[in-house]
């Protein structure tokens, strides 16, 4: 009966999931040190259980008093005292000792070869390479077909995105943490990171990836309704490799800031900023408009999607004080905040025919 059950339990697990019981493999000297500080607690957890616990429970068993034992009647024992006491505390100062090294090289930051700033959006992660001028927004890329259950679900189901994290395979990167919002979490299991994003703070960690590779994490704080949407992927790549990306990257952005001085026809907006709302906005306002009752606003019908067009720049631009509505004034181009302006102002039945401009919303910025 017993075997079906198991059976049943393993067939329903997700796609591409691990039934694993250990940490993932450590692709960094750091992780590789917070995987065998983990083997070896355990090991001496272990050793306690033995020594302590399994003798404890069989004395409990054998000596109860339904079975006729009379309460032992003893007094204190120096030496036995002593040695409880030194005991456990020779053991804590063995587990101490590793970690408090181990700790202590997770947060020696200095000698980097690439400072990375991390910022922490709802529910997206910005990344600002120190000194190279490239900076850009990392969104989930799973599709919405899969997350309603209208596909199956792929290998990296919630973990993966459209524009990862590319850095060089044997430096020391270093990590400037901080968000914008709320509290998030930037962590990479396979790299031994794990460094909180804490709004007006600035706070920084390290890795060295020592193989090319693709790691992959999420955040790992509670940080409102789309955390299970904010994954974290890591390309490791060759020197030669990187410098050639650093380049494209580039290249991109001054492509992005010639465009933004272009004039577009509303169709080609509509088109671009579709895909700029499924990455920034879809997990609020919904697909077809209608938002979350009573947590997030409709635009589908609005006042805002369909009046004064100044209004609706702004609030995309600044936000909405204590509110869920985010800036994006800083997270998206003027481009992108044009199309997606033009997509809500001429979708879901809203027909205000306007083709909103990157240069309408470079006027109205603060």
């Amino acid at each position: 009966m017993v075997l079906p059950i198991v059976s049943s339990v393993l067939s329903a697990a997700p796609v591409g999931a691990e039934l694993a019981i250990n940490l993932p493999p450590p692709a960094s000297l750091v992780a590789r040190d917070i995987h065998d500080l983990h083997s070896l607690i355990l090991w001496i957890i272990l050793g306690i259980v033995i020594v302590v616990f399994v003798p404890m429970g069989i004395a409990l068993i054998r000596h109860r008093k339904s079975l006729g034992h009379p309460p032992a009647r003893f007094h204190d024992n120096r030496t036995l005292e002593i040695a409880w006491t030194a005991v456990p505390t020779l053991i804590l100062i063995a587990m101490a000792w590793p970690a408090t090294r181990l700790v202590v090289a997770m947060k020696d930051a200095a000698r980097e070869d690439l400072t990375i700033k991390v910022t922490g959006h709802q529910w997206k992660w910005e990344y600002e390479y120190f000194g190279e001028g490239v900076r850009f927004m990392s969104n989930t890329s799973t599709p919405r077909e899969q997350i309603e259950g209208t596909q199956p679900k792929g290998e990296h189901y919630l973990l993966e995105v459209d524009r990862p994290l590319v850095v060089p395979a044997g430096k020391k990167i270093r990590l400037v943490t901080t968000a914008s919002d709320v509290i998030h979490s930037w962590a990479v299991p396979a790299l031994g990171i794990k460094q909180d994003a804490i709004p007006g703070f600035i706070r920084e960690t390290w890795f060295r990836a020592e193989t090319p590779g693709t790691y992959r994490g999420q955040c790992t704080e509670l940080c409102g309704v789309g955390h299970g949407f904010m994954p974290v992927v890591v390309n490791v790549v060759t020197d030669t490799q990187f410098a050639s990306w650093m380049q494209e990257q580039k290249e991109l952005a001054a492509a992005a800031a010639a465009n933004a001085a272009k004039t577009y026809a509303l169709d080609d907006l509509k088109v671009m900023g579709e895909k700029v709302y499924a990455a920034n906005c879809l997990v609020c306002h919904q697909a077809n408009g209608m938002g979350i009752p009573n947590v997030f606003p409709a635009l589908a019908g609005s006042k805002l999607a369909t009046g004064d067009k100044a209004a609706h720049i702004d609030i995309v631009l600044n936000g909405k004080i204590n509110t869920a509505m985010a800036a994006f004034g800083k997270q998206l181009s003027d481009l992108d905040l044009a199309a997606v302006i033009t997509y809500e102002r001429n979708t879901w039945g809203n027909r205000t025919g306007d083709a909103v401009q990157p240069a309408d919303v470079a006027a109205r910025r603060k």
